[in-house]
C-alpha cells in the first residue's frame, strides 16, 4: 500500500469522524422535543440511503437479511437498536465532549467482553489500559460530587452497545457479508425504534425534519467516507482516528451548545483517550486480518466500525 494511498485513506477517515460529530451535533440542536425512540427511528429511515454504496457486485438488498448465524444477527440487531437510543439520549442530555468521553469506553468493553464470551488471553498491558479508561470515567463522572443523568447512563449503553457489535463480528467471523452487518443494525433500529416511539410520535417541524435529515444522512455519507478510508489504508491506522470527534465536540460545545470543560475533566477526557488508543496499538500488535468496514447505525457504532476492522 503507497504511501499517497495510506495519505488518502487517513484524510478519508477523518473526513468520515467529522461527518459523524456533524450529525451527532444535528440530533443534539433537537434538544429533546422528539423522543429519542423517533429520533433513532428517523436517523435510520435517512441512514438506508448508504445501503446502495455499501453493497458489492452481487449483493442484493435481501442480503441485509441473510445471514451465516442468525441469533448472533439478531443480538448485533438489538445492540444497534439500543446503542442509537443511549447515544441520542447521551447527546441529547450531556455536553458533546463528556457524552463522547463516556462512548470512548467501547474499547475497554470490548477487552472485558472478549475474555467472558470469547475465552481470549488478555495481557497485562491491555489490562491496564482497561483499568485507565475506568479511572478517566471516575474522574469525570466524579460520583458523590456531582450530579449524574439519564444521559451519563446512556452514554455507558452507547459505548457498551457497540462493544456487543464488535464481539458479535469477532464470534461470527469475516465470512459474513458487509451488507449483512449494515442490515441487522439498520433493520433493528427500524423495527424496535419504529415500536417504542408509537406512543409518544410527534410529527416533526420544519426545522426539526432538517435535524434528522442532517443526522440520519451525515452519518451515512461518515459510514461510506469510512469504508473507502479502510480500502486505501490499513484499519490500525484509521483506528486513531476516531478520536477527532473529541476535537469536534469541544468545538461544537463552546461555538453553538454554550458548554464548557474543566480541568479534571480534561484530565479524564485524556486519560480514557490514552487507554483507547493503548488498547488500539496492542491490537494492532496482534496482526489479525481485517473484516470490512461497516456501521450499523448512526451513532454508536461509528467507532465499533474501525474496532471491528482493527479487532479482526
Amino acid at each position: 500500500m503507497s504511501t499517497d494511498q495510506t495519505l488518502k485513506g487517513i484524510l478519508f477517515a477523518f473526513a468520515a469522524f467529522a461527518a459523524f460529530s456533524f450529525s451527532d451535533a444535528a440530533v443534539k440542536m433537537i434538544e429533546g422535543a422528539l423522543s429519542s425512540f423517533e429520533m433513532a427511528f428517523l436517523g435510520a429511515v435517512f441512514g438506508l440511503t448508504g445501503l446502495p454504496f455499501l453493497m458489492k457486485r452481487g449483493d442484493s438488498a435481501l442480503d441485509m437479511l441473510r445471514t451465516t448465524n442468525r441469533p448472533l444477527w439478531l443480538l448485533r440487531a438489538f445492540s444497534a437498536a439500543f446503542g442509537t437510543i443511549s447515544s441520542v439520549t447521551a447527546f441529547t442530555h450531556l455536553p458533546m465532549a463528556e457524552a463522547f468521553a463516556l462512548i470512548f469506553l467501547l474499547p475497554s468493553f470490548v477487552t472485558i467482553m472478549s475474555v467472558l464470551f470469547l475465552k481470549e488471553t488478555v495481557g497485562i498491558k491491555r489490562w491496564s489500559a482497561v483499568a485507565i479508561g475506568f479511572l478517566g470515567v471516575l474522574i469525570v463522572l466524579r460520583p458523590g460530587f456531582r450530579e449524574l443523568s439519564i444521559g451519563h447512563v446512556g452514554a455507558v449503553f452507547a459505548g457498551l452497545s457497540g462493544a456487543i457489535s464488535i464481539v458479535v463480528y469477532r464470534a461470527i467471523g469475516p465470512t459474513e457479508k458487509s451488507v449483512s452487518l449494515y442490515g441487522a443494525g439498520v433493520i433493528g433500529s427500524l423495527v424496535v425504534c419504529g415500536l417504542l416511539m408509537l406512543p409518544s410520535f410527534a410529527w416533526p417541524t420544519a426545522s426539526q425534519w432538517l435535524m434528522l435529515a442532517g443526522y440520519g444522512l451525515l452519518a451515512a455519507v461518515a459510514t461510506i467516507l469510512l469504508m473507502y478510508a479502510t480500502s486505501y489504508a490499513p484499519a490500525a491506522l484509521v483506528g486513531p482516528t476516531q478520536y477527532s470527534q473529541m476535537l469536534w465536540a469541544v468545538l461544537f460545545g463552546y461555538l453553538i451548545f454554550g458548554d464548557t470543560v474543566d480541568l479534571p475533566m480534561v484530565l479524564g477526557i485524556l486519560l480514557i483517550i490514552g487507554s483507547g488508543l493503548l488498547t488500539l496499538a496492542r491490537e494492532r500488535a496482534r496482526g489479525v486480518p481485517l473484516p470490512p468496514a461497516v456501521a450499523a447505525d448512526p451513532q454508536g457504532n461509528a467507532m465499533a466500525t474501525v474496532d471491528e476492522a482493527l479487532d479482526n
